[in-house]
């Protein structure tokens, strides 16, 4: 759980960091719509993959916030490659990259269904 805790940091921290590259190259690019796009969706989802990884470790926390990079890596992905270089190596990345953010922000909101590691059934938390 810990590997995960430190990888959805690393990915919370690149995808903010690519966000905001994106976000310049793309004022200055022409054409720069999909480059727009791509950079606010890095940039919105990742302060809530840096808040799963500080929170206490669940499992589907950690699953919501996998899910979380993964669709922002296939969907500003896509879009960054298609709008740069021209590529399209995946027809239906970006579709799939948002079906899949879609995905994460779901396991994200039945995470509290779940009990923490170690809380036994009837334990309550005052805070």
């Amino acid at each position: 759980m810990l590997f995960m805790t430190r990888l959805l940091t690393l990915c919370a921290g690149l995808m903010g960091a690519g966000g905001v590259t994106l976000a310049a190259y793309a004022a200055h690019a022409q054409g720069g719509g999909n480059l727009t796009t791509a950079s606010q969706f890095l940039l919105f989802h990742a302060a809530p993959v840096a808040a799963i990884a500080f929170a206490a470790p669940q499992r589907l926390r950690i699953l919501a916030g996998a899910l979380l990079v993964l669709g922002a890596i296939l969907f500003s992905g896509d879009l960054t490659l298609r709008a740069i270089w021209g590529i399209a190596p995946w027809r239906m990345a970006a579709p799939t990259g948002g079906t899949v953010l879609i995905l994460g922000w779901l396991v994200l909101a039945l995470s509290p269904t779940q009990r923490p590691a170690g809380e036994k059934a009837g334990e309550t938390h005052s805070s």
